[in-house]
């Protein structure tokens, strides 16, 4: 789950319903590494499921595809009139017709605007910043926070005394991470580890970290380590992937 899960502080989840290959490889991966909490949906059923669970939720419909217009017509005017929820709703289209347009913004007045995305997206995904921005839809939080819930697949090697000693991972962010090890190795706060290898699922990551502090999660000690500042951006770029993807994965877990 994302730090802080849907609560306003914590930011507002962003469902993208029926996105094109285009949009869900281009600007949603876009949005992620921005730091936005974003899912894709392919199921309408699971969409009202998603927001009656997350009422404060943002949802970008694809009015393009797999659905006719008057069937959009009919689902983006029953999540507007949905009852005790405040969603906000954004279209995403692949031409910019005006007509559309006129009817979405101004008879639906969809609040996260009309978004046509081409095949040039840079546009697109800037135009989608400044909504999302608009809207608040990081709330109070920088980065987004992954808990691991017991994936032992999400594991920490640090070096120490010419060996390594593994750890499970709690919980990861593009600033650092926790983690608990079987034998307290006693870190000691401040220190620096140059060769910190960690293993988020198939895939291998190398950084540099400094040991924040710690804390007793259950009676486990429970390790803090920040990243440095000399950290490889690549490495950002793939915690950020795997938070992405560990997201969608929870929530398609939830909406079965």
């Amino acid at each position: 789950m994302a730090e802080g899960d849907n609560s306003g502080s914590f930011g507002k989840k962003i469902f993208f319903l029926h996105p094109s290959a285009f949009v869900q490889n281009q600007v949603i991966s876009e949005l992620a590494q921005e730091e936005f909490e974003v899912y894709i949906l392919k199921d309408e059923a699971k969409l009202r499921q998603a927001i009656g669970l997350y009422p404060d939720s943002i949802v970008f419909a694809s009015i393009n595809e797999t659905m006719k217009e008057d069937a959009w017509d009919k689902f983006v005017k029953t999540i507007l009139g949905g009852e005790n929820n405040s969603v906000k709703v954004g279209i995403i289209a692949s031409t910019n017709n005006e007509e559309l347009k006129k009817k979405y913004l101004g008879q639906y007045k969809v609040q996260c605007g009309f978004t046509v995305v081409k095949s040039d997206h840079t546009e697109a995904v800037k135009q989608l910043i400044e909504i999302l921005n608009g809207v608040d839809a990081k709330g109070r939080r920088k980065f987004l926070r992954i808990l691991m819930d017991n994936d032992s697949k999400a594991t920490v090697n640090l070096p120490m005394n010419g060996t390594y000693v593994n750890g499970i991972i709690k919980d990861i962010s593009v600033v650092g991470f926790s983690c608990v090890f079987e034998v307290d190795p006693n870190l000691t706060k401040n220190g620096l580890f140059n060769d910190i290898q960690i293993r988020l699922q198939s895939q291998l990551i190398k950084a540099e970290g400094i040991v924040f502090g710690s804390r007793m999660d259950g009676e486990e000690k429970c390790y803090v380590v920040l990243f440095s500042k000399r950290i490889d951006p690549s490495v950002r770029t793939k915690i950020r992937k795997y938070i992405q993807s560990s997201l969608q994965h929870n929530i398609e877990k939830e909406l079965k």
